[in-house]
């Protein structure tokens, strides 16, 4: 009889509050040993808690873990290592100033007999393993000169370094190239043959289709179903992600904006990696969303049209005229504004008063010799205030003793400030309630009949369905398909609620963005 536990992993019952939002809502996992076990979920469904649990980041409020047969009683990233998880994050944690070697065995340092770390020998071990998984690496190389495909591959060899015996990837395959993406599923059966267990989150379900053994689907925090892959097809997987929820942007109107001039226009536009010959115009009176998964150049595409990156080749036309945005400041003084995704490090300084914040974008413009103008920066201030209906006591009060909600409204009020033509935003609603949410896709519909042209990216679909006119579908830095609102709506469904029709439009958009994928990744092979 075999030594290896039927389970790898058994979570029962596991509760995760957060200032009381609920993460995981009594939620039972179970990976076998031997399998790649697919991880599924919408955005705030749970996963990324649940692994950060497993992992020994998070301390669950409630429930018990099993690693092995045996109970996992300290929540500490060390007590897991030492239960044998290792874990891929999606955010990485190379150290682009070391080799690819010393990121590789970080703090589990070879030594030579008289205790002196051994960096020959890491180099020596970093590469059999990247020998076994089949792909160059230099063990010798700084990390900051790998290409964002080898440092996930260095992320990946990291994980698998520890021995594990239960192995976490977090997304692995969004920097990697087809050829790499199918040593990598070589390698996870190599690993599940001798009874490791893989636990595989990716939005890509054509890979969970083909690598997976089982799927778990969790949805706001709660254990949905598991299966085998067998019994889910893409459809289906998408039906239980998506699932029968209230979806509380069911009742914002989109209402119709009168669509004007071409505002923004770009022509075969790439930068250094992503994007990749994009082409798309935004008119006056038109918010156009970016629709596409962690990797697809959603942001990437935003960075060089708002000046933050480069572009390497196309044209950006502004009002019918060819432009050079180099510089944030380029596009500014073009009348093209970015609210940034990252909200506390990029949007707003804390600390300071929200007339301090809203004024920043402006500040040249209302000050005379190196002074503020007090009653220029009072009533642009207050102007946003009342047009944004932004909940504050007074314009004096600290921006980090706002809600979520309203902060991010000072972030869009700063830019608005500066009354840009076209106004780019980069995960609005991030991290805010869904009463807030609903207020600030309402407003993005006003800005749109002010005339202004919105270009807004949301991993939240449902909030890409009630605020654009028309959505651009990414995958691997490209626009696959541009297409009106309606094209999402499902006749089957016109006759339900708006409820019930806001999750059917979202089911076929989830579909567009799997077979971009699928055709992204087939161009990809094709380039290479």
């Amino acid at each position: 009889m075999s030594s290896v536990p039927e389970f790898a992993v058994r979570m029962t019952g596991i509760s995760k509050s957060f200032g009381g939002v609920r993460a995981l809502d009594g939620v039972d996992f179970e990976v076998h040993a031997g399998e790649v076990h697919a991880l599924l979920g919408g955005n705030g469904a749970g996963k990324s808690t649940i692994l950060k649990v497993l992992n020994g980041v998070h301390t669950p409020d409630s429930g018990s873990i099993v690693v092995g047969g045996k109970p996992l009683t300290t929540h500490a990233p060390e007590a897991s290592r030492a239960a044998g998880i290792a874990m891929n994050y999606q955010e990485m944690s190379l150290i682009p100033t070391l080799t690819v070697a010393q990121n590789i065995f970080l703090t589990r340092e070879a030594k030579t007999g008289s205790g002196l770390i051994n960096d020959r020998e890491a180099e020596r071990r970093a590469g059999e393993l990247f020998n076994m998984l089949e792909v160059r690496v230099d063990p010798r190389k700084l990390v900051g000169d790998l290409g964002a495909g080898q440092k996930q591959l260095t992320e990946i060899v990291k994980a698998i370094s520890q021995d594990a015996k239960v192995l976490i990837l977090d997304e692995p395959s969004t920097a990697l190239a087809v050829s790499d993406v199918e040593r990598l599923f070589v390698f996870l059966r190599k690993l599940t043959q001798r009874g490791v267990a893989v636990i595989y989150v990716s939005h890509r379900m054509d890979e969970i289709a083909r690598i997976a053994d089982r799927a778990t689907i969790l949805r706001d925090g709660k254990h949905i179903i598991t299966a085998p892959i067998s019994e889910l097809p893409i459809d289906t997987m998408i039906e239980y992600i998506v699932g029968k929820r209230s979806l509380g942007l069911a009742d914002v109107v989109r209402g119709d904006a009168s669509r004007g001039e071409v505002l923004l226009e770009l022509r075969g536009v790439s930068g250094r990696h992503k994007p990749s010959d994009v082409s798309l115009t935004l008119h006056a009176g038109e918010v156009v969303g970016l629709a596409g998964l962690l990797g697809s150049g959603r942001t990437a595409l935003a960075k060089v049209i708002a000046g933050l990156e480069p572009a390497a080749s196309g044209e950006i036309r502004v009002r019918g005229k060819r432009v050079d945005v180099r510089s944030p400041s380029d596009a500014i003084e073009r009348g093209i504004a970015l609210v940034p995704e990252a909200r506390a490090t990029q949007g707003i300084i804390p600390d300071h008063s929200v007339a301090a914040n809203m004024t920043l974008s402006v500040i040249d413009d209302i000050s005379v010799r190196g002074f503020v103008d007090q009653r220029r920066a009072r009533d642009i201030t207050d102007e946003q205030i009342r047009r944004l209906a932004i909940k504050t006591g007074s314009r004096e009060h600290a921006v980090s003793t706002l809600s979520g909600g309203n902060q991010q409204k000072v972030v869009i009020g700063k830019w608005l400030a500066s009354d840009p033509d076209i106004l780019i935003l980069d995960e609005p609603t991030a991290g805010i309630d869904i009463g807030s949410k609903s207020e600030i896709i309402r407003l993005v519909r006003q800005l749109a009949r002010e005339g202004k042209g919105v270009l807004m990216i949301s991993s939240e679909l449902s909030e890409l369905l009630t605020a654009c006119d028309r959505i651009v579908v990414m995958a691997d830095g490209r626009a696959h398909e541009d297409l009106p609102r309606e094209a999402f709506d499902d006749p089957a469904a016109a006759d339900g609620d708006l409820a019930h029709r806001l999750q059917a439009a979202e089911q076929r958009l989830q579909i567009k963005i799997q077979e971009a994928l699928v055709g992204g990744k087939e161009e990809s092979h094709v380039g290479h």
